[in-house]
């Protein structure tokens, strides 16, 4: 019998010593760190310029990318069967590099046609694509954000709900450990109605901020209209800052770099600011007579003057977060500068 006892002791102190083996060997793995949603550092006051894909960046100087501190690319399209198309890549590699070597951060810009967008976003599988896509371009290119430029979800047909739920997903992968920045150009707000409505309140906590497009407000068939004088941004400000209560931090306030006419067609009449100083306008109006290859004959036009820009730079700084430029190539690339005198008023060095 004690030789049966030590017996069943030796098997089980070798189980034992067995069973320790094991688990030296395969050591119990620690839990991955949680992911962390969080939106990344505030930029404070933003002076964001956006580049289109048919501009020349190397006709335009590097003072104006050190002006703005976010370069908006203009743009990357979604096409009717749900891809992401870079327009003119060779234009995007040098307005990204450019705008890095003058400290200006660098968002991807997405446009495409309301019908794509509502396609797009109507299904979970289509929203996952698409925001993969967009993900790989911005990691591939090393950029900092996201611009989502869709004119217009709306509540008529149900794409408020869908473009909620795409810019929630969107938000959720760009500020993933607080690393990309996420906005969006809505409308101006002036009209009631199904475009306006579709920005909910809900949209406040995905979006870092938003580009508020201040301008374009036109008539054919009114004559002595403007589309961007001060009483819009008044109206626009109210409606959005006051009646919405969207954060001052997430309202910056677009500008425009160009002029339209009032009472007659828009296509090809609206000129480039530089266009129209060319043809003897005023740096300080907001008019002057003009002629386009869309109406040969002298007609009324009218845009933001260095004067009027500066007041609407100074609104901003008191009440909002920044201001947007729409476009970079249609400026004055000397003393005459929109965005020169927008940074001069709030004191932007450059």
């Amino acid at each position: 019998m004690p030789h049966r006892k030590l017996l069943y002791l030796y098997a089980a102190l070798l189980l034992t010593a067995t069973a320790c083996s094991k688990s030296d060997s395969n050591p119990i793995t620690p839990d991955p760190p949680p992911v962390v949603i969080t939106a990344p550092p505030d930029l404070g006051f933003k002076v964001v310029g956006y580049f289109p894909s048919y501009r020349d960046p190397n006709a335009v100087p590097d003072v104006k990318f050190r002006m703005t501190n976010v370069v908006n690319y203009a743009f990357f399209t979604l096409n009717a069967s749900g891809a992401l198309v870079i327009n003119s890549p060779a234009t995007f590699t040098t307005v990204v590099a450019k705008s890095k070597a003058n400290n200006a951060k660098v968002m991807i810009s997405i446009n495409g046609a309301s019908a794509d967008f509502r396609t797009m976003a109507g299904t979970a599988t289509g929203r996952n694509n698409f925001i993969k896509q967009i993900m790989s371009q911005v990691r591939l290119y090393q950029v900092h954000g996201v611009d989502v430029d869709w004119e217009f979800p709306s509540t008529a047909d149900g794409s408020d709900i869908t473009y909620t739920a795409l810019m929630k997903e969107l938000s959720d992968s760009c500020h993933r450990d607080g690393k990309y920045y996420l906005t969006a150009a809505i409308t101006a707000g002036k009209y009631a109605g199904s475009y306006r409505d579709a920005i909910k309140a809900e949209l406040f906590n995905y979006v870092d901020w938003f580009n508020v497009m201040v301008y374009d407000d036109f008539s054919t068939s009114a004559p002595y209209k403007h589309h961007s004088d001060m009483a819009l941004v008044q109206t626009c400000m109210n409606y959005w800052l006051t009646t919405r209560s969207m954060p001052k931090s997430k309202f910056v306030l677009g500008l425009p770099a160009y002029g339209r006419p009032s009472g007659i067609t828009q296509s090809n009449t609206t000129l480039s600011y530089s266009s129209i100083l060319a043809q003897g306008g005023n740096p300080l109006s907001d008019s002057a007579m003009v002629t386009a290859t869309g109406w040969p004959t002298p007609y009324m036009i009218y845009y933001n003057g260095t004067f009027t820009i500066k007041k609407k730079a100074m609104l901003a700084k008191q009440q909002a977060n920044g201001i947007m430029l729409w476009e970079k190539g249609q400026d004055a690339h000397d003393a005459n500068s929109l965005l020169k005198a927008a940074c001069d008023t709030i004191g932007r060095a450059y």
